[in-house]
């Protein structure tokens, strides 16, 4: 059986250009249909949601459907919000003097690589932690392949700098314990915000690895890039202990397509796809056809879903 099925959150990813956005909808439309409620979430810069449900997105939930509301993640407003709450973290743990030092220090790393995941995770981790509460099914729509990769290790990149830190604080403060001579503990405001992110991220951690509560789809279509892009991706989220068990094949070239090229095209497609049998044998892989037209309202979004009903079984609330 597709675990799909009973995971409460699920993560969607894949090459840029294959139809993530679309196949993240089709399936959060599904769940909905069954009466889950729903939340569909864009971590994507390059939103598509908003534009497949015609309606504006944002930070906060907006209702797209019945039992069905939508978020986008802005990363520039969240990395400013992200290192706005870094410098109110230090307040009062910083010489007045050095106050504008520092705060020049970090917004010049909120221009540095990691900034962006960083607080795109911080927002992930409020999103799981908060809404898994009030939501049965939480979907996620990523940005492409290395930018899902990055954001999907950090629970496990953070935990073990969190931890190195949390052991330097320690040390440090064991030594201030000892020069004081009275054997009492200093308070340090540094470790306790330390030993808070720890526990925020081991939490999140926790959910993520859980394959009954979490799983992870890959889109790709039938092409040899998406199929090598897809098998690497796969191999390094293993190495994190993400398992990913469902591939969507998306725009498969359909039976009544005729004519010389698109014949000549279905037999190239027939040899990736007979490939994608062999090489992904230890997954799900849920074929969608190629359609005449786009994926531009509800009513088309519903035709898509319906090739994902494998995934979305009936389910008793």
């Amino acid at each position: 059986m597709n675990q799909l099925t009973n995971q409460q959150i699920i993560f969607v990813g894949g090459k840029g250009g294959v139809g993530k956005s679309t196949s993240s909808a089709a399936l959060a439309l599904a769940f909905s249909k069954q009466g889950l409620d729903t939340l569909v979430v864009s971590t994507d810069p390059a939103h598509n949601l908003g534009d497949i449900f015609h309606k504006p997105l944002s930070h906060d939930k907006t209702q797209l459907d019945q039992n069905l509301w939508g978020i986008e993640i802005d990363s520039t407003k969240e990395t400013k919000r992200y290192m706005e709450q870094v410098k109110s973290n230090l307040q009062g743990l910083v010489k007045s003097k050095l106050v504008d030092e520092v705060n020049r220090q970090i917004d010049l790393a909120a221009a540095s690589p990691g900034a962006e995941e960083a607080a795109l995770f911080d927002r992930l981790i409020s999103i799981i932690l908060d809404e898994k509460h009030h939501f049965d099914k939480i979907i996620f729509d990523t940005a492409p392949t290395g930018h899902t990769i990055r954001l999907l290790s950090l629970p496990e990149l953070m935990s073990v700098w969190i931890d190195g830190m949390l052991q330097k604080r320690q040390k440090i403060n064991d030594n201030y314990t000892q020069l004081l001579n009275d054997g009492e503990p200093i308070d340090d405001p540094i470790y306790e915000i330390l030993q808070k992110r720890k526990e925020k991220f081991s939490s999140v951690r926790d959910v993520i690895l859980d394959e009954t509560q979490t799983g992870f789809i890959f889109v790709l279509i039938p092409e040899r890039l998406p199929m090598i892009e897809t098998k690497q991706a796969i191999k390094q989220l293993h190495q994190y202990h993400l398992h990913v068990n469902t591939l969507i094949v998306n725009k498969v070239l359909p039976e009544a397509a005729d004519g010389a090229f698109l014949e000549k095209r279905r037999q190239i497609e027939q040899k990736y796809l007979k490939q994608m049998e062999e090489e992904f044998n230890k997954q799900i892989l849920i074929k969608v056809p190629l359609y005449e037209e786009d994926i531009s309202d509800l009513d088309k979004l519903d035709v898509f879903s319906y090739h994902l009903r494998g995934v979305v079984k009936e389910e008793v609330r």
